[in-house]
């Protein structure tokens, strides 16, 4: 089974949420439909980026390693590279 690293930002305030989880389309619907509460309230949520790893264990140390850093610029170049990988597919 595959697990995500995932970044979600919400249309209502450019907020980031990063998560991990096994199905991504999953997490952003159940973020949307406001079941967790601490986004809730920033609804709607857009999915901006996600990696795929292996293992439960190696998503959840990518996870700590992006929200350790805490900083938006770094979320930013994130998402920006998936863009231009995704361009280029």
């Amino acid at each position: 089974m595959a697990y995500f690293v995932y970044i979600l930002q919400s249309l209502t305030d450019g907020t980031y949420n990063v998560g991990s989880t096994h199905n991504v389309n999953s997490r952003l619907e159940r973020h949307n439909q406001g079941r967790s509460q601490y986004t809730q309230s920033k609804r709607p949520w857009q999915l901006v980026h996600f990696e795929e790893f292996s293992t439960k264990f190696d998503a959840l140390k990518r996870e700590n390693q992006i929200k350790r850093r805490k900083i938006k610029r770094f979320i930013q170049s994130l998402i920006k590279t998936s863009e231009h990988v995704n361009a280029a597919n």
